[in-house]
C-alpha cells in the first residue's frame, strides 16, 4: 500500500499544514470542502496542496511526518519549492 506524507497551504502561503493519508486525492478532497468544521485546514484556510511524498512504508510515513513538523518554517519553504516552486495548488493536476 501507498501513503502520503503531504503539505497543505493558504491562499496567502503564511499557513502550511502537513499530513498523511492512504489516498491523497480523498484526503485533500476532505480538507478542501471542510468536511470537519473544527479541523485546523478549516480554521486557518489551508486547502491547497503544495507538496506530497509517496512512501511504501507505513512507519517511514509517521516517522517522515513527524520529522517535517519539526523542521523551521525555511526549511519546509525549501521542500516545498523542490517540487513546487511557485507554491501552485497541484490537487487539480493528481484529478487528471
Amino acid at each position: 500500500m501507498n501513503y502520503y506524507v503531504y503539505i497543505l497551504a493558504s491562499d496567502t502561503n503564511v499557513t502550511v499544514y502537513i499530513g498523511v493519508t492512504n489516498d491523497l486525492i480523498r484526503r485533500v478532497y476532505e480538507h478542501r470542502n471542510s468536511l470537519d468544521p473544527r479541523s485546523f485546514a478549516t480554521k486557518y484556510g489551508v486547502y491547497k496542496l503544495v507538496y506530497f511524498e509517496q512512501i511504501s512504508d507505513v512507519r517511514a510515513v509517521l516517522e517522515r511526518e513527524k520529522q517535517l513538523k519539526g523542521w523551521r518554517r525555511a526549511k519546509k519553504n525549501a521542500l516545498i519549492e523542490t517540487m513546487n516552486p511557485q507554491w501552485r495548488d497541484l490537487y487539480p493536476e493528481l484529478l487528471g
